[in-house]
């Protein structure tokens, strides 16, 4: 899909052990340490480190944790999950239904005979499904080949313009380099999602006077 060419992917020429499959529900690919819960995520996060949140199944508490990190795997789900319509929003990529047995307690992945533990490296593939030991290479997505042709010859033809839907510096980064001409949606409420602003907003929320 058009989607696929808008977020990192798996180098091509790079080696991989594929260990388990899973639905692929949110394209994309991330390497990151394995971590059991939302919090853990973003503790290591914020020190700067890789994470791949790793989860039966996500649930509106996970929120912190799905932005912390890298990319998110679920035992249980489907397209349409928390975790798939969550990771799709927020550009993170996601592997659903994968599988392999998630113990949150001992905080170790079953994948057949082989346990990966809270802290070890694992690699998804959100587009083609994919759950691969270890840090995979990623390069960034860049149009080429046919596509790219189509788009330039409407680029010369077009008579509307296209402006992006993004919230967030980063989001409004991407599209400019995917060609958009400005920004035309800005949903106020993303920019308050990052670590440093929510609770002040929650605090806000359920004051008790001004």
């Amino acid at each position: 899909s058009l989607d696929q060419l808008l977020h990192p992917i798996l180098d091509p020429v790079a080696e991989k052990r594929i260990l388990a499959r899973g639905l692929p529900v949110s394209p994309g690919a991330a390497s990151g340490k394995v971590v059991f819960t939302a919090d853990e995520a973003v503790r290591l996060g914020r020190q700067g480190e890789p994470v791949l949140l790793v989860r039966i199944e996500t649930s509106p508490e996970d929120i912190h944790g799905i932005h912390a990190a890298r990319g998110i795997l679920t035992m249980r789900g489907g397209m349409t999950s928390h975790a798939a319509v969550v990771a799709r929003g927020m550009g993170r990529p996601c592997v659903s239904a994968a599988a392999l047995q998630v113990d949150c307690v001992a905080q170790v992945v079953r994948i057949g005979d082989l346990e990966v533990r809270a802290g070890e490296t694992l690699t998804i593939d959100g587009a083609a499904g994919e759950v691969i030991l270890g840090e995979v290479p990623t390069v960034p997505a860049r149009l080429s080949g046919d596509f790219a042709t189509i788009m330039a010859w409407a680029d010369d033809l077009r008579r509307m313009r296209v402006r992006a839907n993004a919230e967030t510096p980063s989001d409004a980064r991407s599209a400019r380099e995917f060609g958009a001409d400005g920004l035309g949606l800005v949903r106020t409420e993303h920019m308050f999602f990052e670590g440093d602003r929510i609770v002040a907003m929650r605090e806000m929320i359920l004051a008790l006077d001004e």
